[in-house]
């Protein structure tokens, strides 16, 4: 609950942002224009907050309120690292992480001698202005190119974090030494998510399972708190796209269309190193999938548009992005201090299924920037936060350990760590693990809820699904062969089975 102080400080902030926003300014032409009833100076708020309802204003301005209460908040007076993670060794564990990152990226410049940005020829920006929709067709030699890291990478570094002022010795319980990630973070037993999760229980209705039951006029009312509120139970094939979109406030207006025609010419103009890793990584995952490879270009598309629009918030007051002073604008671009936008292995698999949802690039383009720093950067960036990855892990252990113990000793005593089978799947969000229909099912729970927890849940869950047969391997390879197909699982009755039915 915020205080007086910092709710005032809060209502101001908003106010500041949407002030210079373009919805203030349509807002503010629409006064000047329309011919408004009878106003008098003694009732001017009144008369001005009429005049929002009966035109449809209103319900723009508060969706507009809502959006900029679900990003990050900033408060100037605060370091911008201390906003970034709050906890001091977490901070120092993402810039050494970010160091690592740099590392390889300057290695890897240094060892193709590919310069880290640069400015296309005229005859290559040409040829790419003409192939922009048919980039899949393309097929240069990237052997040499590798992914700045892999997910198992970015897993070691979370099984090495430890908390310098914390005594181990103190935990009530050995149980916390039997999972990887040794920090001491609060994460949700199954009481508290039940009750956070109240909707998904047994006895209401869940899209994919009653469909016929959960079709309600909010879809109608274009209000994003409502909207929310409706996909926690699914969202309906039909309107999902529309519903993400109100949610995440991502629209399509022509301002929106022409901000993405400037970042399309930017791409266009400029080549940037990264860009060579995003078509790798669509070449070796999307590419392969049965259910994506068909969005290929999209995919390269909006790939590059999400890393140059960075990279372009980073570089306007830049003189030059030559030499020391390139590679510092690039990681900055890459590493951010808002949102970290890092093109490792499996990347554009979040982009991947926004694909069924949108056909029109700059639709498509709005609604995964919005994800993306909403949620997605989260996964593979180093915090405290609830929805961070560090503690989708520790929560997945413990849900693990507290209700499963006998699987979970079973595959330590036989040298699996049920980690190490999962985080590939949380760290994607289970984008090109799941059919894309239960995938979807997934996500409307995410913007929902407004959380990744349910991430850590399902992983818990499939485990849950799979005990009998996880009881009967005795070594790794056959444990990931039991795990290795989840295309044919049904998501929400797991993860109601697994939070509603399991003992307590």
């Amino acid at each position: 609950m915020l205080t007086g102080i910092e709710l005032s400080l809060t209502i101001a902030q908003i106010i500041q942002r949407l002030r210079g926003s373009h919805l203030h300014s349509q807002i503010e032409r629409q006064a000047k224009v329309s011919e408004l009833p009878d106003v008098k100076l003694e009732s001017l708020k009144e008369d001005v907050r009429s005049f929002l309802k009966t035109s449809g204003w209103e319900r723009k301005l508060q969706n507009a309120v809502y959006r900029e209460l679900q990003l990050p908040p900033r408060h100037p007076p605060a370091p911008p690292e201390h906003l970034k993670e709050p906890l001091a060794y977490m901070r120092k564990a993402q810039a050494s992480w970010e160091k690592r990152v740099l590392k390889s990226l300057n290695s890897m410049s240094t060892e193709l001698g590919v310069p880290l940005a640069h400015m296309r020829p005229a005859a290559e920006q040409k040829e790419l202005t003409n192939k922009w929709n048919e980039m899949g067709t393309d097929e240069p030699d990237l052997s040499r190119f590798r992914p700045v890291y892999a997910p198992k990478d970015f897993l070691e570094v979370l099984i090495g974090l430890r908390n310098p002022n914390h005594d181990s010795s103190e935990d009530i319980s050995a149980r916390s030494h039997w999972g990887l990630i040794q920090v001491p973070l609060n994460v949700r037993d199954i009481p508290h998510l039940r009750e956070a999760y109240s909707e998904l229980n047994l006895t209401s209705g869940q899209m994919g399972i009653d469909d016929h039951a959960l079709i309600h006029p909010v879809v109608m009312e274009e209000d994003s708190a409502a909207a929310q509120q409706y996909s926690r139970q699914g969202c309906p094939t039909g309107l999902r796209a529309d519903l993400w979109a109100l949610i995440l406030n991502a629209t399509n207006q022509p301002q929106d269309v022409m901000h993405y025609e400037q970042l399309k010419a930017g791409v266009i103009q400029h080549n940037l190193l990264v860009d060579n890793l995003i078509y790798k990584d669509v070449k070796l995952t999307a590419s392969n999938d049965d259910y994506y490879f068909v969005f290929e270009d999209f995919l390269y598309q909006v790939g590059s548009l999400l890393l140059f629009s960075q990279f372009t918030y980073h570089t306007r007051s830049c003189v030059s992005i030559n030499g020391v002073t390139q590679a510092q604008v690039l990681m900055k671009c890459l590493l951010g201090t808002c949102y970290c936008v890092i093109p490792f292995h499996g990347f554009s698999m979040y982009v991947a299924p926004l694909c069924f949802l949108y056909n029109e690039p700059s639709k498509l383009y709005n609604v995964f920037r919005e994800m993306y720093i909403r949620y997605f950067f989260r996964l593979h960036s180093i915090s405290s936060h609830p929805s961070g990855i560090l503690s989708l892990c520790l929560q997945f252990e413990r849900l693990l350990q507290t209700h499963l113990p006998q699987l979970f000793y079973h595959l330590r005593q036989i040298g699996v760590q049920p980690l190490r089978l999962a985080f590939k799947w949380m760290v994607r969000a289970f984008s090109g693990y799941l059919s894309t229909d239960q995938l979807l099912l997934l996500w409307d729970r995410i913007l929902g809820y407004d959380s990744l927890e349910v991430v850590a849940v399902l992983a818990a869950a499939v485990f849950a699904f799979r005990a009998e047969n996880l009881m009967e391997v005795t070594s790794l390879a056959s444990a990931e062969a039991v795990l290795a197909d989840l295309s044919t699982l049904k998501v929400m009755p797991l993860i109601q089975v697994f939070l509603f039915a399991t003992a307590m």
